[in-house]
């Protein structure tokens, strides 16, 4: 292979792979906070208007978060409906559980209530997928790391 082919792949891949790592680092935390420090909720499912709404794997959850300083009339305090999708959430379908109309367990970030993750409950292989985002981030580091090594040489 040309040297400088080998560089151009080694860099491209190296950065790909670290970048992959870091962001699969990044989301694993953010979910594991939130999960751990947010507020649970139960969320329902929403029906997507937009085919391209529905081509994405995570479905349109709705939830009702409580401000903390909204006061409404009489001192009651308003509630505010949020429409987010869930963080984290990779599978390639949708599963069958998240029809429009269903119940789903959510936490909320209460700083950012658009910060939401299913419940533990609600996620079957989490684990599995953070796994293999973050072989194919170590597989495409090392693969880089060898380009780079060959084209020193």
């Amino acid at each position: 292979m040309d040297t400088t082919t080998a560089t151009v792949g080694g860099l491209v891949l190296t950065l790909f792979g670290g970048a992959l790592l870091l962001w699969c680092a990044a989301e694993v935390r953010l979910r594991h906070r939130v999960r751990r420090r947010g507020v649970p909720a139960v969320a329902t499912v929403v029906a997507e208007n937009e085919v391209h709404g529905q081509l994405d794997s995570a479905p349109l959850l709705s939830f009702s978060v409580l401000p903390p300083a909204a006061e409404g009339p009489g001192g009651g305090r308003i509630a505010e409906l949020v429409l987010t999708r869930p963080r984290g959430h990779t599978p390639l379908r949708r599963p069958e559980s998240f029809a429009p109309g269903a119940s789903v367990r959510v936490c909320y970030d209460p700083d950012r209530p658009c910060r939401a993750v299913l419940a533990a409950g609600e996620v079957s292989r989490a684990a599995v997928t953070d796994l293999l985002w973050s072989a194919l981030g170590v597989c495409c580091l090392a693969a880089g790391a060898g380009l780079l090594a060959a084209a020193g040489r």
